[in-house]
């Protein structure tokens, strides 16, 4: 005993014993055979499941930034277009404005015109049936008076008629020489 209590007391700190490295070397197989069937293999599904995730999120938001970049260049596409379009729908009505302006201004000019002519015709007209019936009244008149001056009738209207007529006729014809 005292043998075996010297042994041990011999025995040095820093170099393990053997029974301690078969125990370890056992324990730390089946530790890493347990890590390596069972553990390594879902860590690496995991993982693997993972990196798919990332990268599959990055394609996914690599195509989705394509799509919006197209549908974005679509609508600036057609925003232009838009654009072109009212203006040209602009222009045009501008000039079917002006059109319409130019068409109502000459059918102003022309219904003035056909005022101011139809007011002439008329102013003509009256003037024609103011002279008749002035000549008539004045033919009256001057009969009447000429009657009153050589103290007898001239009841003879035909002959009176043509008596005033070529005195007014005389009238006119002097009025236009002055």
């Amino acid at each position: 005993m005292t043998y075996l209590a010297a042994e041990e007391s011999t025995h040095n700190p820093i170099v393990p014993l053997w029974q301690e490295l078969v125990l370890g070397t056992i324990a730390f197989g089946i530790i890493c055979f347990v890590l390596m069937k069972f553990v390594f293999p879902r860590m690496e599904e995991t993982f693997r499941a993972r990196v798919d995730a990332i990268e599959g999120g990055i394609k996914r938001a690599e195509q989705a930034q394509a799509e919006a970049n197209e549908l974005l260049e679509r609508y600036r596409a057609q925003l232009s277009e838009a654009r072109t379009e009212a203006a040209r729908i602009r222009d045009e009505a501008r000039a079917d404005a002006e059109g319409i302006r130019q068409d109502l201004l000459s059918k102003a000019r022309e219904e003035s015109d056909r005022i101011i002519a139809a007011g002439r015709d008329q102013l003509a007209a009256q003037r024609e049936a103011i002279v008749r019936d002035l000549r008539s009244e004045v033919g009256t008149l001057a009969v009447d008076l000429a009657g009153r001056i050589v103290g007898e009738s001239l009841a003879d209207e035909a002959r009176s008629r043509g008596t005033v007529d070529r005195f007014i006729s005389e009238l006119d014809t002097a009025g236009g020489r002055r």
